[in-house]
C-alpha cells in the first residue's frame, strides 16, 4: 500500500510571502481546517515544507 499524507490548514496565508500563498493554494487548501490527501511523493514533501508553520500533516495509510 502507497503512502498519503492528510494536510490540515491551521493557520492563515495572509500576509503571507506570495510563494507560500500560491503553495497553499497548489496543496488544494485556501480555508482554515481544510484537509486534503496527497500521495507522498518528493514533490508533495517539499510542498509542505515550504508551508510547513501553515499546516499540519498526518501520515496515513493508502486504499
Amino acid at each position: 500500500m502507497a503512502k498519503k499524507l492528510k494536510v490540515t490548514q491551521v493557520r492563515s496565508a495572509i500576509g503571507r510571502l506570495e510563494n507560500q500563498k500560491r503553495t497553499i493554494r497548489a496543496l488544494g487548501l485556501g480555508k482554515l481546517q481544510r484537509t486534503v490527501v496527497h500521495e507522498d511523493v518528493p514533490s508533495i514533501r517539499g510542498m509542505i515544507t515550504t508551508v510547513r508553520h501553515l499546516v499540519t500533516v498526518e501520515e496515513v495509510d493508502g486504499e
